[in-house]
């Protein structure tokens, strides 16, 4: 699926290496402009550098905080681009994982910072996500590129692809996990999200050196799991 924004995935190395049911990659796989870099800091990366350095672009990351652009309200809009390409940077991984990449690479503090509001919880059946809100990579790309289009600054051409290989994916488990002839899956059934008890994260924002502080509260923004 082509878009006019690049979508660049910064993916925590257990992420990268471990997770067997991460959507980092799939949703990599759905979107012709995306790219994948796994790393904890980025500050030395040559491709991510290259990136947020080009002035053809305008670097921007998806992260909540008092400073970040709403983008399912239009606080960014064709304008500010300035004729710019749009560059997303998400951080891949946990809650915990990725604010430790986000703090040892003070070049993305430095970006600006953007957020939305979710449309719906999370469909993520196969994983529990920490806390209501949060959604799973697949999902937040898809939520972003929603407050794109309806903000002008991209199309999306296959709204429904992202969701239709997420609820794939997790059949794809659930059948094995109720398989007796496969070893080493689960031998519960999967409980639908509703059930599930959520237990408080710890969340700690971290500032970045070119922000000023805001009065306006942000409407918090699930971080990529």
């Amino acid at each position: 699926m082509p878009t006019r924004t690049k979508f660049v995935y910064l993916m925590h190395p257990k992420e990268f290496k471990h997770e067997k049911a991460g959507t980092g990659r799939l949703t990599h796989l759905c979107l012709a402009t995306s790219e994948i870099h796994m790393g904890l800091t980025f500050d030395t990366h040559e491709l991510v550098q290259a990136l947020i350095a080009d002035p053809a672009n305008f670097p921007v990351l998806v992260y909540p905080g008092p400073t970040a652009r709403n983008l399912t309200t239009g606080a960014l809009s064709e304008t500010d681009l300035g004729g710019r390409s749009l560059v997303l940077f998400l951080l891949d991984g946990t809650w915990s994982g990725a604010r430790k990449m986000l703090r040892l690479s003070p070049s993305l503090q430095r970006l600006p910072r953007v957020m939305f509001t979710p449309s719906a919880p999370s469909r993520f059946i196969i994983k529990q996500q920490p806390q209501a809100g949060c959604l799973s990579t697949l999902e937040t790309t898809h939520e972003l590129l929603v407050a794109l289009e309806k903000s002008g600054l991209d199309a999306y051409p296959l709204p429904a692809q992202l969701h239709d290989l997420f609820a794939r994916m997790q059949s794809y488990q659930i059948r094995c996990a109720s398989d007796p002839a496969l070893a080493g899956y689960r031998r519960r059934a999967y409980r639908t999200p509703a059930e599930r008890v959520l237990t408080p994260i710890r969340r700690r924002y971290i500032p970045t050196p070119v922000e000023a502080p805001s009065p306006t509260t942000s409407v918090p923004t699930p971080l990529t799991v």
